[in-house]
């Protein structure tokens, strides 16, 4: 049952049809708050285009705070940035245009499913709140571009949400030239940048509004759409998302720049594993390790490192023990090379969903299953990376 919140009789009729099923009509202010009031468990309100945007925001503050589980879609007749931004701070969770019913219908899907992973809402009473799980968090590395580090991660994160076996969210980290949106052939409507516009309101229900939801289970949020965007997304921010983000997931798979900055530093911190990517070419594997020195001075456990050869098969004249002997630390993981992987990504299809049965999808899935999901990894290390890496952590 959804609840319709349109003024309009007219406007009312036509949002009812476009959609469907059992939908229950307030004409008023005071009708909404007596259908709420008579419905607890109730999922989901529509705000018509008729509906002021002042008091459209209002609803939704105020039942971002007395009924968290309460998704509120608002439609539009016009939709941009600034009114996206106003409505995500004030709690509506999707903005939709009018007369857009695959938006809409899309939309109200996607508020509902939120809500359904916020059902639980038990209280956690103090003694039990250490029960409660936090995602395990896996960052991909490679201080050298063009090691396949974004497919790897979004391939990772597709293996990992199985089909929505487990819930999997996929941040994209390298805020400059972020490549996950593209990779996944996803529209960067909203992504981390927007976190800033929050401030100190930004909590678990305003972030769960900014990831994109790609396929069951699996949620990306994006990078900013350029560098002006990326300049609001502070080294403080990147903590607290990371923070709120570990409460909603089963695996976070943080996608990284190949540098050392602040960002990717939090990101490192907060890890239970560091999947360390590298390529069978001498500039790669002097990268890898000067990474593996650098991990050492950070003081980041062994055990967590998990080094992976992409494109082990390509016939360069190093074999895998030549690599293991320049690295000096065991290969993880071999991911074969394949001209299907360019393909697939220009398809905007990770092969691991295009072509489960692909030698290169085959290799990730089990490197996912055997190494990554459910195994007891080390707890994240706090050693004060950032000022152990000197100020502003950048290399």
């Amino acid at each position: 049952m959804t609840i319709l919140y349109e003024p309009q009789p007219r406007d009312a009729q036509r949002v009812a049809v476009l959609l469907g099923g059992d939908v229950h009509p307030a004409a008023a202010r005071e009708d909404l708050s007596r259908l709420l009031a008579e419905r607890p468990a109730e999922q989901l309100v529509v705000l018509g285009p008729g509906v002021e945007l002042p008091e459209a925001l209002a609803i939704a503050s105020e039942y971002r705070l007395s009924r968290p589980a309460l998704g509120v879609v608002l439609i539009r007749v016009m939709v941009d940035m600034v009114l996206l931004g106003e409505a995500l701070r004030a709690g509506v969770r999707e903005v939709v245009p009018v007369d857009d019913r695959v938006a809409l219908l899309t939309a109200c899907a996607r508020s509902v499913e939120i809500s359904r992973q916020m059902a639980p809402v038990s209280p956690v009473v103090p003694e039990q709140a250490g029960l409660q799980q936090e995602a395990k968090v896996i960052t991909v590395f490679a201080a050298k571009g063009g090691c396949g580090k974004t497919t790897i991660a979004t391939n990772l994160a597709i293996a990992l949400a199985a089909g929505g076996t487990r819930r999997v969210g996929l941040i994209d980290l390298d805020l400059a030239f972020g490549d996950v949106a593209i990779m996944l052939q996803l529209a960067p409507q909203r992504g981390i940048a927007n976190a800033s516009e929050f401030g100190a309101g930004l909590d678990e229900q305003a972030l769960r509004a900014l990831f994109t939801p790609y396929s069951p289970g699996l949620h990306a949020l994006l990078a900013p759409p350029g560098p002006t965007e990326a300049e609001q997304v502070s080294q403080q921010l990147v903590t607290k998302v990371l923070g709120l983000a570990g409460g909603m997931f089963d695996y976070l798979v943080i996608d990284t720049p190949p540098q050392f900055n602040e960002h990717v530093l939090v990101a490192l911190e907060r890890s239970h594993l560091h999947v360390l990517l590298t390529t069978p070419d001498i500039p790669a594997l002097k990268n890898l390790r000067i990474t593996l020195d650098t991990f050492d001075l950070l003081r980041l456990p062994n055990e967590q490192r998990l080094v992976v050869l992409n494109r082990s098969d390509a016939k360069v004249g190093l074999t895998a023990a030549d690599i293991e002997r320049v690295i000096r630390v065991p290969i993880s993981a071999y991911v074969p090379s394949s001209r299907d992987v360019p393909v697939s990504i220009n398809k905007g299809i990770p092969i691991v969903a295009d072509s489960p049965a692909h030698p290169v999808s085959k290799a990730i899935r089990d490197f996912a299953a055997g190494q990554l999901a459910d195994t007891a990894a080390s707890k994240p290390t706090s050693q004060g990376l950032r000022g152990l890496f000197g100020r502003g952590g950048k290399r």
